[in-house]
């Protein structure tokens, strides 16, 4: 099965420009590496003032955990969405992405996690230089960490 643009947008909740991916070069139950070159795109919707900032890459790095899911669990049908929660360690290497010359590489490596919350390292990256890189919470069932923080006692 070739895990090309067509089967991202299947499955992760960003189609058209928003789905900045092109393809899934490889992954595993634990990482995945992605391709794309939509970051050298005129009409990106990330762009602002006709360029491309490295912060940006994060949402390529969050889309790539979003796909690394759907294959971990294993769906054919579009997943619920996860969302962001938090970002650690984030090092921008350069200030834009839409300047580089190369397609870009995006890296997931899953650390831990459970049904409600994992935590990712990710970087944005070609073969010679890492442009951004950092971890990332991603809550998978937002209900259940409320539901799991209204059943701790108040401090």
């Amino acid at each position: 099965m070739q895990l090309d643009r067509h089967w991202i947008e299947a499955h992760i909740p960003h189609a058209g420009k928003m789905c900045l991916l092109d393809s899934v070069l490889s992954w595993d139950g634990t990482r995945i590496e992605c391709r794309t070159s939509t970051h050298r795109d005129a009409d990106n919707p990330l762009r602002s003032h006709g360029r491309l900032g490295c912060a940006c890459g994060v949402e390529y790095a969050a889309q790539a955990m979003a796909v690394h899911g759907a294959l971990v669990a294993g769906r054919a049908d579009a997943p619920a969405a996860g969302y962001l929660v938090g970002l650690r360690r984030v090092q921008l290497h350069v200030t834009r992405l839409d300047d580089i010359e190369t397609d870009l590489l995006i890296s997931g490596e899953r650390m831990t996690g459970d049904d409600a919350i994992v935590l990712y390292q990710f970087s944005v990256h070609n073969a010679l230089r890492t442009f951004l890189s950092g971890r990332a919470t991603v809550a998978l069932d937002a209900a259940a960490l409320t539901r799991a923080a209204a059943a701790r006692p108040a401090p």
